[in-house]
């Protein structure tokens, strides 16, 4: 026998003894489920994202009683508007009887646990698909008017707090619109709303499902002069930093699983809590190879989801909140 006195199996000979050592945890109240709704009074499976649903308002007061026994505590919403009611000036994003408002004041009086959070960009309602506004150049070219769509946003943010949205979560990527946001809703009183910023919000290939639920990709050029580029990691310790210091509560790294090294970078970087954004690419890629056969569902997605809190992520956004809910709930 080999004589070792230092044998770090006898730390993982035991189920009890694994847990005692366990380093990460994850449980329901780290899950925000992201949520899709539209003006129908029908809930729509979504082809891009098999398992998701396109909601009623009705429907997802139903939808998010359920989250609530599961241990979700927080959704993030965001809306498919019609064709019809897109413009080059985004105006229905400030429409106080617009869906999402609508959305939030049904919520909040049916289930008044629910802590609710609003994306705050632009392209739902953009009839050029653009997080911000376009001008289109002379020459062809195309320019995404940063200072223009701040203002845009902060009048959108002070729409969804006013109708009682808990966190205003602005996924823009334009420069300076957590300062904007938070002098806009601190001037109205609604200086406990609070801010999640899209802080690295890469340009990725893996949006595209998320895209295809709202109708939402760009008509003309793509989003690399707002969104980061995928070869960088301190930029976003700079935005980090510029977010911080803007006034925001919670920053944001998309995608997750593939950009761990950002998680853990910013985890070592900052103070404030730290989400991680499972993109719908993500979630497909899982889902598609589970069908095939050659994924195990439940352990990929909590080795995954597992693999972004022990990176430093507080809290993860993911399409299989509720799936992943029932799945930690039957493991206590």
């Amino acid at each position: 026998m080999m004589h070792l006195p230092i044998r770090p199996r006898r730390n993982r000979k035991s189920a009890n003894i694994r847990e005692l050592i366990c380093e990460t945890s994850i449980s329901p109240k780290h899950l925000i489920y992201p949520v899709f709704i539209h003006e129908g009074d029908d809930n729509q499976p979504i082809s891009s994202l098999p398992g998701c649903t396109r909601w009623s308002i009705p429907g997802l007061v139903e939808e998010a009683k359920r989250l609530v026994d599961l241990g979700i505590r927080t959704i993030d919403l965001f809306p498919a508007i019609p064709d019809s009611k897109k413009t080059p000036d985004a105006i229905e994003a400030l429409n106080p009887e617009g869906l999402v408002p609508r959305a939030i004041y049904a919520l909040k009086d049916a289930v008044p646990d629910l802590t609710i959070m609003t994306d705050v960009a632009l392209d739902p309602y953009n009839s050029d698909g653009h997080d911000g506004l376009v001008e289109f150049r002379a020459d062809g070219t195309m320019e995404i008017l940063n200072d223009d769509t701040v203002e845009i946003l902060c009048q959108q943010a002070l729409c969804h707090a006013d109708a009682g949205a808990d966190i205003i979560s602005p996924s823009d990527m334009m420069d300076g619109r957590v300062a904007a946001i938070r002098a806009t809703l601190d001037s109205e009183a609604l200086d406990d709303v609070s801010i999640m910023a899209y802080t690295a919000k890469y340009a990725s290939a893996l949006y595209g499902p998320f895209r295809g639920a709202l109708e939402s990709a760009p008509k003309s050029g793509d989003k690399k002069t707002y969104q980061m580029d995928p070869a960088n990691i301190r930029e976003a310790m700079r935005e980090a930093q510029l977010d911080e210091a803007e006034g925001a509560d919670i920053l944001m790294v998309k995608p997750a699983s593939i950009y761990l090294d950002v998680i853990a970078a910013m985890r070592n970087h900052v103070t404030l809590p730290i989400a991680a954004y499972h993109v719908s690419g993500e979630y497909l890629m899982i889902k598609s190879a589970a069908a095939s056969g050659w994924l195990n569902e439940k352990a990929t997605v909590l080795e995954t989801l597992t693999s972004i809190r022990r990176a430093g992520a507080d809290m993860i956004l993911t399409y299989y909140a509720p799936q992943a809910a029932e799945w930690l709930n039957e493991l206590r």
